[in-house]
């Protein structure tokens, strides 16, 4: 995994002095990209002046810059932008979606238990979509009928589907997909 290191230097504030220097947009800025450790020493001097210079220091893995991050162990919320995007950065890996609305009951008994799952399989990438108007789109393209519906998910196609908040249809459906 390398670290991106972006540091940039500026002046805390203009003196008089520095009128006839370069615009603060024009001071000078690193990058680097560091795979290791990650220790890195920056010196930025100027010999135009003698001035306070306020450093901001970014540090970003390669993870954050190249997309989705796919978290186990937790339920991610995910939305019309969000799905596809994590759903094909789990590669391989089972991914179950639980599909529910703010008003269903059903939805929010199961929801504890869906929880208690995603803390289990360590090796299940567990999402939720709220299936409001904003994301209605993508819940028409995944064919939902009835709340809660959760959809079972290999290499980006779903394989499996559990209608209703029935628990140990979903363990069976969810360890059926992971064994194959």
């Amino acid at each position: 995994m390398a670290l991106q290191f972006h540091h940039i230097s500026r002046p805390i504030a203009p003196a008089p002095a520095l009128s006839s220097l370069q615009s603060l947009s024009s001071w000078p800025t690193k990058h680097s990209t560091i795979v290791g450790d990650g220790h890195r020493t920056v010196n930025l001097t100027s010999s135009k002046a003698s001035i306070k210079i306020r450093s901001t220091v970014t540090v970003r893995s390669s993870l954050e810059t190249s997309g989705p991050a796919v978290v186990v162990g937790v339920v991610t919320e995910v939305d019309k932008d969000t799905f596809w995007p994590i759903v094909n950065a789990a590669g391989d890996k089972t991914v179950v979606l639980d599909m529910y609305t703010q008003w269903c009951g059903p939805c929010k008994i199961i929801a504890p238990k869906f929880q208690g799952l995603a803390e289990k399989y360590l090796d299940v990438v567990f999402l939720k979509l709220d299936c409001n108007q904003e994301n209605k789109p993508l819940a028409k393209e995944l064919g939902i009928k009835v709340v809660p519906t959760f959809k079972i998910l290999k290499h980006g196609k779903i394989v499996k589907e559990v209608t209703g908040a029935k628990f140990d249809n979903l363990v069976a459906s969810m360890e059926e997909v992971r064994s194959s």
